[in-house]
């Protein structure tokens, strides 16, 4: 069996700048042990992820003291994240649950939908960071639709930095379109990647995966110069 403790120490070692974890209630990915175990282990960034209207991952998140926790509106038996917070109508509840968070000093990003007229909401949580959910960037890039495929996320993130948020961004994202993205927003803080990378080092392996995918954001930033 696969051990996630060896992976997530591997993927360090290869240079990962950070590993990314998404605890359930029904632990189907990661198990709350899991997550508990690796905290000790990890020399780079600790980011949790996950819905904190479960008050076990509010719980989780408080004991364990990641470097940074995620919020993203899972639904109830969603296979993945599919859409990012609507921040205007859950604000008051967005507010109390990112100040518990800043209380005990963890940095917070909320899960973001590529809307601009979101972004005045989520900066009024406040939260550290907003992560844009990129799995409409990733269908249209797919479709050779480029240009459909960002203007939103950069509008989107561009209003994010003028607000003070930091920009991280995650879902679908590839060696395929992972560098137009980095191109076109180059502040972006972080991007979180795990089935495409996973896939991918099925047939190169993790460290030579995971170098690529480090090329692939040096190479787009040589592009901006």
């Amino acid at each position: 069996m696969p051990n996630v403790l060896e992976a997530a120490i591997h993927c360090e070692r290869y240079g990962a700048q950070g590993i990314t974890v998404h605890p359930r209630p029904d632990e189907r990915h990661i198990t709350y042990q899991d997550v508990r175990d690796l905290k000790p282990l990890l020399t780079t960034e600790f980011n949790i992820e996950g819905n904190p209207q479960y008050p076990s991952f509010i719980d989780l998140v408080l004991e364990v003291q990641p470097h940074q926790v995620t919020l993203v509106p899972d639904a109830d038996g969603a296979l993945t994240s599919n859409a990012g917070w609507d921040c205007k109508t859950h604000a008051d509840y967005l507010k109390d649950i990112v100040r518990t968070f800043k209380q005990a000093n963890i940095r917070t990003s909320i899960f973001l939908d590529a809307v601009p007229s979101m972004v005045e909401y989520a900066a009024q949580t406040g939260a550290d960071r907003i992560e844009l959910y990129t799995e409409h960037y990733a269908h249209y890039h797919a479709l050779h639709q480029k240009e459909q495929a960002i203007s939103d996320y950069i509008s989107t993130a561009q209003l994010a930095q003028s607000m003070g948020l930091g920009i991280n961004a995650g879902h679908d994202l590839d060696t395929h379109n992972l560098g137009d993205l980095i191109a076109a927003i180059p502040f972006i803080d972080e991007v979180s990647i795990g089935h495409a990378l996973i896939s991918d080092a099925l047939y190169d392996g993790l460290e030579t995966t995971i170098q690529k995918y480090l090329k692939i954001i040096d190479n787009a930033h040589a592009r901006i110069v």
